[in-house]
């Protein structure tokens, strides 16, 4: 973990970010589909919008190569730990393990913590609970193709209207070089320590360590994008994140499940305990 101050790079502009992901697409979209019959001819179409959606020749070739994710689907189909009780999930999803480890890394690396906190005024606890929760910090981030698996989720009828700024995204970064197309993330497409959306990941993405890319599999970036995610979407510095905070709604903003979005503030809340 670093300790030294952070240097803090944008992946690009944020505002320019946000108007070239989420222009509206052309009223003649790919048709979705249940299965995997009609994704080859999806891709085609798709094709088209995402050009016109300004991605280029090496997001266009990563598309054109993606494979139906059937793992995706299944698993898209099945979170079932989100309809679980807040006491069971937290105890399915390791929440004293969290804890325990994440004051560990709180203690161990408070200059950095403090850094973060500084920079975007989110405290470590959130931060490290959402790294311990997503991927237990960092000891598994995925063994799925994100292209191929955002693609299936924009291509599936089921939430395709949410998916589909994901998949023009993800694109986007395979023609910066931020991933390619053999990145593997979790089954959804997420990204990183931190599970990033694509979308979120082009918008958000924070260059923390200086070295000139942004990583979300390197923990600086990860963090501080994650970081940066939580101030742009409204994280107000020194206010409570408990449920009925004001930071609570923002917690919400990074996983739309309740059950989630309590365990987040219930661990943070430990982890930053004295």
């Amino acid at each position: 973990m670093p300790t030294r101050p952070l240097m803090i790079r944008l992946l690009a502009p944020l505002g320019l970010c946000s108007l070239a992901l989420f222009a509206p697409l052309p009223a003649q979209a790919a048709a979705c589909g249940n299965d995997g019959a009609g994704f080859a001819a999806w891709k085609s179409a798709f094709a088209a919008e995402a050009a016109r959606a300004g991605v280029g020749q090496p997001g266009l070739r990563a598309l054109a190569g993606a494979q139906y994710a059937s793992r995706t689907i299944a698993a898209d189909r099945n979170q079932k730990s989100f309809r679980y009780t807040l006491e069971k999930f937290m105890q399915v999803r390791g929440a004293e393990t969290i804890i325990a480890q994440g004051r560990k890394r709180k203690a161990r690396d408070a200059a950095f913590y403090d850094a973060l906190e500084r920079q975007y005024g989110v405290p470590a606890g959130v931060l490290i609970a959402i790294h311990g929760m997503e991927t237990g910090f960092g000891g598994f981030m995925g063994d799925s193709a994100v292209v191929s698996a955002i693609t299936t989720l924009a291509y599936d009828c089921r939430r395709s209207d949410f998916f589909i700024p994901h998949a023009i995204g993800a694109l986007k970064l395979v023609d910066r070089g931020t991933i390619t197309a053999d990145t593997r993330g979790a089954k959804h497409g997420e990204l990183g320590h931190t599970q990033f959306l694509p979308g979120n990941a082009l918008t958000y993405g924070v260059d923390a360590n200086g070295d000139g890319r942004v990583d979300l599999y390197n923990l600086a970036d990860a963090l501080a994008s994650t970081a940066n995610f939580l101030r742009q979407k409204g994280w107000q510095p020194g206010a409570g994140y408990q449920e009925g905070e004001p930071n609570f709604r923002v917690i919400q903003q990074w996983n739309a499940a309740g059950v989630y979005q309590k365990a987040i503030a219930i661990m943070a809340a430990r982890i930053d305990r004295p």
